[in-house]
């Protein structure tokens, strides 16, 4: 699972590598402001608005969002949600017979009678267990030709499962040690700090005033004695309550460590945890579709209504944020859950987006197994067969794809490549060696574009606001831009919309950057296809000169 913030590796991947750059100087909405007059790395969004596209006509495009769900009520959402017409709410009947009873503005294909999914097994357990029994035991030299292949992949997935859930459970062992133990001094110094302020003058407690209490008695005695062995190193002025509020913040960040990896250990890598109970479904019928509920909201909302901020926030409202798109219909699929996306859900949510109008479709997820790649497979043929643009997340783990895996691709397990795909790399703000995103993966043959990707501020549920960073808030990025470019030229198909978001890219062609999960310095053109960065305004300038040159 490749998306950001929540609980796998997006944000935490950054907390973990090198320091991305200072964010104080920095706007807000900076991936939509124009490298030339605001001096950061954006998509040019709002130059292109002020001088390509004043009272130029428009079509509404329909975005599909495949992810944890979406907030449809926030207020910067609410009026660019995309509606079914064709289903009349709340009757139960399946009105526009494709199967999916009241789907009004998507669909939820981790969902059933009785709820829906919230965590998921990684498919690296899935494949485990599956394979557990076949090949623990066996005898290497028994191996026929017909299940080496498979023997093989057990190997690799034994060797990641066992080194994954070993790390994972360390990790959480770690974090719940020293959360405990900084629980218990904050609950301790809180103590002192509030016992201290009312034996003095009731203000602030700095070194030197806590020095100069009387501390005849004994609780005094234990409570100043404990913090100034804390603040030792302090100066005089050093306030207590000021660290005791740093020493909150980083209880939280502890916290956020401890639920992080608990739900690795007690979820991702637990063999014998079942998702698909509350689903209903056959999880070994590939073919099943018709399995679900119109929940497309969900548990845990946050990771999907972040992104479709990203692609189209209401521009006019005068609340809380702009999206890049004015002009779009936002359908939530849901089909992420805390875990590993499965295959079966992913291919029907493609299917669903494309039978249900999607131009675009946004992929902020990936994994590194795929066991269904061929369903996979097939739907992506479908999107393509049909005209759509798919829009895929690169993934958060420094790695070349040109190398490693990310599930799922545009090359295809029987040969050849979709050609409407996009894979999308996450950049920073700056034109220096932090340009390309310290988490992101790369690749020079495999990897289309970067896209902004680092502290993107959005939506999140309950009508909130927040930065968070990936390759997953890259990926809307370019699908915000690409919705521009098919709703003010509709008559461009997704191939040429392709075409024109890869050679419409700002070029660093000398730039030295820092290569992700080393500390080697490469050009960033050695880092992906078009060695460029997504760029709104050049996009829809060549769009209006390809226009210009179409013979009438």
């Amino acid at each position: 699972m490749v998306f950001a913030g929540l609980t796998a590796q997006d944000v935490w991947a950054t907390q973990h590598t090198r320091t991305e750059p200072d964010t104080t100087t920095v706007p807000k909405d900076w991936f939509l402001r124009d490298p030339g007059s605001d001096h950061v790395q954006g998509l040019s969004v709002e130059k292109a608005y002020a001088t390509l596209l004043q009272g130029k006509p428009s079509k509404t495009v329909v975005v599909a969002v495949i992810d944890t769900g979406i907030d449809i009520e926030h207020e910067d959402l609410k009026d660019v949600i995309w509606t079914n017409e064709d289903e009349i709410p709340g009757n139960g009947i399946d009105d526009d017979k494709n199967g999916y009873v009241d789907d009004i503005h998507g669909w939820n294909f981790i969902g059933g009678k009785n709820g829906n999914v919230e965590n998921d097994t990684y498919e690296v357990t899935r494949e485990y267990v599956r394979l557990k029994p076949k090949y623990e035991n066996i005898d290497e030299k028994k191996i026929g030709k017909k299940n080496k292949a498979e023997y093989e992949l057990w190997k690799r997935v034994k060797a990641k499962y066992d080194r994954d859930l070993k790390a994972n459970k360390d990790q959480y062992d770690q974090y719940s040690q020293q959360y405990q133990l900084y629980m218990n001094a904050y609950g301790t110094l809180n103590f002192c700090d509030s016992t201290l302020r009312a034996r003095g003058d009731g203000k602030p407690l700095t070194k030197a005033s806590l020095t100069a209490l009387d501390g005849s008695n004994d609780t005094v005695r234990f409570a100043k004695e404990t913090l100034l062995r804390v603040l030792k190193e302090a100066d005089d002025n050093a306030n207590v309550t000021e660290f005791l509020d740093e020493l909150e913040e980083y209880l939280k960040q502890l916290k956020e460590g401890v639920d992080h990896y608990s739900v690795a250990v007690d979820y991702g890598y637990n063999q014998t945890f079942n998702s698909r109970d509350i689903v209903g479904d056959n999880p070994n019928d590939v073919n099943e579709k018709n399995y679900g509920n119109n929940d497309v909201e969900g548990p845990y909302a946050r990771h999907g209504t972040h992104i479709a901020g990203v692609i189209g926030a209401n521009r006019k409202n005068n609340l809380g944020i702009k999206g890049i798109a004015d002009n779009v219909r936002i359908m939530s699929v849901r089909a992420l859950p805390n875990g590993d996306e499965r295959d079966k859900d992913v291919a029907n949510a493609i299917r669903y987006a494309v039978d249900n109008g999607a131009q675009v479709v946004n992929m902020s997820f990936g994994k590194k197994f795929s066991p269904n790649k061929e369903i996979v497979d097939a739907a992506v043929k479908y999107a393509a067969s049909k005209g759509v643009l798919l829009v895929h997340a690169a993934g958060n783990d420094g790695d070349d794809l040109d190398v490693e895996a990310n599930f799922p691709t545009r090359t295809l397990l029987k040969g050849g490549e979709v050609k409407s795909w996009l894979e999308i790399g996450a950049s920073s703000w700056g034109d220096n060696e932090n340009f390309v995103a310290s988490f992101s993966n790369y690749g020079k043959k495999s990897v289309d574009v970067f896209a902004p990707g680092v502290e993107i501020y959005s939506t999140i549920p309950g009508n909130g606001y927040e930065d968070l960073q990936g390759t997953s808030m890259a990926c809307p990025t370019v699908v915000g831009v690409a919705a521009l470019l098919f709703s003010y030229y509709p008559d461009l198909t997704a191939d040429q919309v392709k075409t024109i978001l890869s050679q419409s890219t700002r070029k660093f062609d000398h730039l030295k950057v820092t290569k992700p999960g080393t500390t080697d310095e490469v050009t960033v053109s050695q880092l992906s296809i078009t060695g460029g960065l997504i760029n709104a305004y050049e996009a829809l300038k060549l769009a209006e000169s390809w226009k210009a040159s179409t013979p009438k």
